[in-house]
């Protein structure tokens, strides 16, 4: 397993992070994933014994109880707190009550309490927020993030699905008044969904944040079940349950291209798009999930996969999409500009 640092801190997180969206199975979350204990425990076991030590998680998440869940499998398998990273998030509806939603401080403080019970810890190493909250200004939902990084029980804050413009605002807020800035973000990024390269990768480059991409395999689409001849079919979660949105045609194009690539390797399309991603140079950690330990095997194994360089450019080619305006136009007024210089990120070398 690589280790890489969470975005400018000295803090080391595996280039796999467990996601926890499959652990409960309540209402929404159903059609994602339904684990009871024992089936959590072996996923949690399985994962620490590969080398993972981040693990994320979210309040919403079956309403609690992937928390929960999670909270209980470190108890049962005695695994040391020290030795995890973990992350929750705060944002979504977790009651009926008028003020059981959003990013107002009351909001943040509440579910922080509760996510702690849960888990069963006394502090939240990353709590991100789960998305914008339009109806709470940012500077309240920074100096309530503040509050509680100061309280000790959050050691740093991240964002998840914000635009880069809310990102760059929310920490100028915080850079303001000398608070807590955030250190990561949590967006939807595969060979499918290639948008964050746009605004969000830029963005991360230039302040040193770290990118945790979720659904790397566009919620199993990329997963080896779907072909251009085994398209997804009545029961199949992918027609019912279009999350992420995928074009799909574009997606089998992709999908014929890992297909050729896998069979060169001996390895599944699913372990193709998760190379893909983790050779990404701004990707800090990907987020996966699974549902039986031998899923969670197999796109582990991806680590350990190396593409060629004709392989990658091959995949790039497929899944590249036509840049927005300004970017191309940004583009293409930077090449006189760009040609001669170099850069060095910052604390860009992976630790094994």
């Amino acid at each position: 397993m690589n280790y890489k640092y969470l975005g400018d801190t000295g803090v080391l997180v595996s280039e796999i992070c467990l996601g926890t969206m499959t652990f409960g199975g309540e209402g929404y979350w159903q059609a994602i994933g339904q684990l009871q204990q024992d089936s959590v425990n072996e996923i949690v076991k399985m994962a620490v014994d590969e080398g993972i030590n981040f693990v994320d998680t979210a309040n919403v998440y079956s309403f609690g109880q992937s928390e929960t869940l999670l909270g209980r499998a470190i108890k049962d398998l005695g695994l040391s707190r020290d030795d995890l990273v973990i992350a929750t998030k705060v944002r979504g509806r977790m009651g009926e009550g008028k003020n059981q939603v959003g990013l107002g401080r009351l909001q943040i403080m509440q579910q922080l309490e509760s996510s702690l019970k849960r888990l069963q810890v006394d502090h939240i190493d990353l709590y991100q927020i789960h998305g914008f909250d339009a109806a709470t200004p940012l500077e309240e939902t920074m100096r309530g993030l503040e509050d509680v990084v100061r309280s000790g029980k959050v050691r740093y804050i991240g964002c998840s699905n914000l635009a880069a413009w809310q990102v760059m605002k929310a920490n100028g807020i915080a850079d303001k008044y000398g608070w807590s800035k955030f250190v990561s973000t949590q967006n939807y990024y595969s060979i499918a969904g290639r948008d964050l390269e746009n605004e969000i990768v830029p963005m991360t480059q230039d302040q040193h944040m770290a990118i945790l991409p979720w659904s790397p395999l566009a919620g199993g689409f990329l997963s080896g079940k779907y072909t251009r001849n085994n398209k997804p079919t009545d029961g199949s979660r992918r027609l019912n349950f279009d999350f992420p949105p995928v074009n799909q045609e574009r997606a089998y194009d992709i999908i014929d291209v890992m297909e050729r690539i896998g069979a060169d390797h001996g390895v599944s399309v699913a372990r193709i798009a998760l190379a893909w991603v983790l050779s990404k140079p701004p990707v800090t950690s990907v987020i996966i999930g699974a549902k039986t330990t031998e899923q969670l095997l197999d796109n582990l194994k991806a680590t350990d996969l190396s593409l060629t360089t004709e392989q990658l450019e091959q995949l790039d080619e497929v899944s590249m999409t036509p840049k927005p305006y300004p970017q191309w136009m940004i583009e293409r007024q930077s090449r006189d500009r760009l040609a001669s210089a170099s850069f060095t990120p910052t604390q860009s070398s992976m630790i094994k």
